[in-house]
């Protein structure tokens, strides 16, 4: 289905004198701070947030998965979907395609359909932690860093076709992640390991186009227990300054173990030139990819905080990938994803707000109370009236999950695609 501009100027009309009214009481506090709310507009309809095709459907647990009803079981409905996603919002332009989950069979008509909603391709993702039909060797003991020279090569053959795919797109970005590593002691010769998957890199990098990156991600625990080959942001870091400047390392919010400074690391990466993009998610445990900004919003402003401490978020926009990394059981995913990016650019806008000037002065007076107020100010503004004014000039939905509501979106899905289609990949 395609949500169409006469529900969206509906929507927006109906909308209007509440949405002008909170828009002038913020405008006017801001135009008293000195803020120039035009620009700040600017800014935040400009930041693009990329969907990932795996997370279009149902997600699934450890243990099951419970599906929504309507989803797309196939890459033209999650386009289709996406390109939902974009009309209202007008935040998400770009889709980030798995590999081997959505390989596009017709490479021609996938172009055109993702032009037909103004979409773009973002990076595009392997996929070696899973055995796939018909391959000829598995990974239940590791892949890039395997013992077996025949097991490494497949798996650099299968990043090497990812690039293939995304070159035909029009992406210019590879995402790997890596579940290589041990569940027991004495399992894994760890500096070997390291060796192995810095070779099976270099080819995989050599690989690359001109214009083409390489994100490396990484995680400390699971599916093994023991050890990860790629276990830190500092591993990641490691491994891309080996392979040169084309490499950098992706940032998954969930990919940390609990409390974790996620904003310093994050400071550090940008500072020497290794952040690469973000997987953004939230969590209480672990990788439980809930909902982006649902249980920290706090720490997911101080992200953004330090992002764009230089106040040039032109750069942030242009030479950071910003995508999603979610999987749900429970919640309709669309809505998911709407409140994700909604929450996302609020945490930007937010960031955008903070007194530069003041901060750094209490900074180096060595005074934390008035800098943690500086901060606090920013983050408890509702820059709410911001991002509807923003959608509202871009002839997006004031309230985009209100109109995905009203128009019961997933009751038209389940209808057009009936209740047992299940989407591919988690």
């Amino acid at each position: 289905m395609r949500i169409k501009n006469e529900h969206i100027q509906a929507h927006n009309e109906a909308k209007e004198k509440s949405d002008r009214s909170s828009f002038t009481l913020l405008k006017d506090h801001l135009d008293a701070k000195g803020l120039d709310t035009d620009s700040l507009i600017r800014q935040i309809a400009s930041f693009q947030v990329a969907i990932p095709s795996w997370a279009l459907g149902a997600g699934g647990t450890r243990f099951a998965r419970f599906p929504m009803g309507g989803e797309p079981d196939s890459l033209e409905r999650k386009i289709e979907d996406v390109g939902l996603l974009h009309s209202l919002n007008r935040s998400s332009r770009g889709i980030s395609l798995h590999i081997p989950w959505d390989i596009p069979e017709d490479i021609q008509a996938i172009q055109q359909l993702a032009e037909e909603y103004e979409l773009v391709f973002d990076a595009v993702n392997s996929n070696t932690f899973q055995d796939q039909k018909g391959q000829e060797h598995s990974y239940k003991y590791g892949s890039l860093s395997h013992t077996d020279a025949g097991i490494r090569k497949q798996a650099i053959d299968h990043n090497t076709e990812v690039i293939g795919y995304g070159e035909e797109l029009g992406s210019r970005a590879l995402t790997l992640w890596l579940a290589d590593g041990s569940s027991f002691p004495g399992q894994q010769n760890f500096r070997k390991a390291f060796d192995r998957t810095l070779t099976s890199l270099q080819e995989i990098y050599q690989r690359l186009a001109g214009d083409w990156k390489l994100f490396i991600e990484y995680k400390p625990y699971e599916p093994n227990f023991y050890s990860m080959v790629i276990p830190d942001w500092g591993t990641s870091s490691l491994f891309a300054s080996k392979l040169g400047n084309k490499a950098s390392t992706l940032v998954d919010l969930g990919h940390h173990l609990p409390n974790t400074n996620i904003e310093q690391i994050v400071a550090t990466l940008l500072m020497e030139n290794k952040l690469g993009g973000f997987h953004f998610n939230d969590s209480s445990y672990g990788d439980d990819d809930l909902t982006t900004g649902s249980v920290r919003p706090f720490q997911l402003f101080l992200i953004f905080s330090e992002l764009i401490e230089d106040g040039d978020s032109d750069f942030l926009t242009e030479n950071i990938a910003w995508m999603i990394d979610a999987s749900h059981n429970v919640k309709d995913p669309l809505e998911d994803l709407l409140q994700s990016v909604e929450a996302i650019k609020m945490a930007y806008a937010k960031a955008l707000l903070i007194d530069r000037k003041s901060l750094e002065g209490y900074r180096e007076m060595n005074d934390p109370a008035m800098a943690q107020q500086v901060l606090q100010d920013a983050f408890h503004t509702d820059v709410r009236p911001l991002l509807c004014e923003a959608r509202r000039r871009h002839h997006a939905a004031s309230r985009p999950l209100e109109l995905y509501r009203d128009l019961k979106v997933r009751d038209r899905l389940i209808a057009e695609r009936g209740k047992q289609t299940v989407a591919t990949g988690l």
